[in-house]
């Protein structure tokens, strides 16, 4: 007891070479523990990229180009499924509702993706979020168009604002399509997923702009005095004779797995039915390289920070040659330098672990909100699991051991040095 409280003085003493120490130490936690957090909910993030879809089915590709085309707007189908098919496959019983997609448009660069009103009310993303509009409102009228938060931030479009979409995908426009511009009606708040890049038009528009024949009939409007709404039950009739994709949700899991098996068997039409939380971490398995540089960036940090420390220490020994030749003349023993170099560190490594933890939680407090929307990632703020203690467990392990080094140092320190008297 009194060897760690003169432990504890001596630190006061020493205050401000320990404070550089001990923010080195809490620095490295917080990166470590900030790193292991932002790494583990990336991969929960990325299977979650579209959340509460037990089923996409496309034409009969593979899994991962299917889920590339069809969420992430990366690739292009080369076939389609058709109208009927998608009619057929969603009368089944068990389907608790759909939705079809069609890609292949763009504007300046952005997907365009044609869709129904059932897009707003069913697509869940993160952790089953729903879409929200952070102004307007979905698309009522065959000419409107709905933005993603990305797309209307980055290009600059506000409400009423008039758009012309082009044909082909990314930067690659063959035909823009001057006689339908299309009418901003809304925009969706971030979500960190590829709907922050997509521009959402009716599905019957799809054909219209591309020379076929849709109309809107509006079933209830309303009338007001100083303004005029589209009823939200309003009707968008027409649809492509043919679409990219659609998503399914079902009643029961029973359902997704007997469903699945029959599109994969479906004989009027190549098609090929996915379970998207499956593929997704097929998907991230195939990334895997980026959670081991993660992993090793972690790894350097609390190495640097340890040799920072060790460095530290050292320099402090060699200044503190005087105070542990007094000690020794009051009849400290060697193993008493020994002793009290090594709490030294173990309290400097507690404390820096105890600071680091205090910034990792203000860190992704702080941060939660825009990982999520402008990564995708969403942050769980909870208490430390056991593996994140683990973590700390080993850098105060490593921290002690670290300490041992000048420890030895004090306890070998020769008649030379002027510190060893005889007992």
């Amino acid at each position: 007891m009194i060897i760690a409280k003169l432990a504890y003085k001596s630190l006061l003493n020493r205050r401000a070479s320990v404070l550089l120490t001990l923010f080195t130490i809490a620095i490295s936690v917080m990166l470590l523990l900030s790193i292991e957090r932002v790494r583990i909910d990336a991969k929960s993030s990325f299977s979650n990229t579209i959340s509460g879809t037990d089923l996409i089915v496309g034409a009969r590709t593979g899994d991962i180009q299917l889920l590339l085309s069809s969420v992430f707007r990366i690739g292009h189908a080369n076939n389609g499924v058709s109208w009927k098919s998608y009619e057929y496959i969603t009368s089944q019983r068990g389907v608790k509702w759909s939705i079809p997609i069609s890609l292949g448009d763009s504007h300046k660069g952005q997907a365009v993706l044609g869709t129904t009103l059932d897009y707003f009310s069913h697509y869940r993303f993160a952790k089953k979020q729903n879409l929200t509009f952070n102004k307007g409102r979905p698309f009522a009228a065959i000419n409107e168009v709905v933005l993603g938060s990305e797309v209307a931030n980055k290009l600059g479009y506000k409400l009423n604002d008039s758009i012309v979409i082009s044909h082909g995908m990314g930067n690659t426009s063959f035909h823009h399509h001057d006689d339908n511009p299309f009418k901003v009606v809304g925009a969706l708040n971030p979500t960190g997923t590829p709907v922050d890049k997509t521009l959402h038009i009716p599905l019957a528009a799809i054909d219209l702009i591309h020379g076929g024949k849709a109309s809107l009939v509006h079933e209830h409007e309303h009338e007001h005095e100083h303004e005029h709404e589209h009823d939200e039950h309003n009707n968008l009739v027409g649809h492509p004779k043919q679409i990219t994709a659609f998503l399914m949700g079902f009643n029961s899991p029973l359902y997704t797995l007997q469903i699945r098996r029959n599109i994969n068997q479906y004989k009027p039409e190549a098609l090929l039915g996915i379970m998207p939380t499956v593929t997704l971490k097929e998907l991230w398995e195939m990334l895997a390289i980026v959670e081991k540089i993660l992993l090793l960036f972690s790894a350097v940090v609390v190495l640097i920070s340890l040799l920072g420390m060790l460095t530290t220490l050292l320099a402090n020994l060699s200044q503190r040659r005087r105070e542990l030749a007094i000690l020794r003349s009051v009849g400290a023993r060697p193993w008493h330098l020994f002793t009290l170099i090594s709490i030294e560190s173990l309290l400097t490594t507690l404390l820096g672990c105890l600071v680091g933890s205090a910034l990792y939680y203000l860190a992704i407090f702080s941060a939660g909100g825009y990982l999520q929307s402008h990564a995708g990632i969403s942050v769980n703020i909870t208490i430390l699991s056991y593996y994140e203690l683990g973590l700390i467990g080993v850098i105060m392990a490593a921290g002690f051991i670290i300490g041992l080094i000048p420890a030895t140092r004090a306890y070998f320190y020769s008649l030379s040095d002027g510190m060893s008297i005889k007992a």
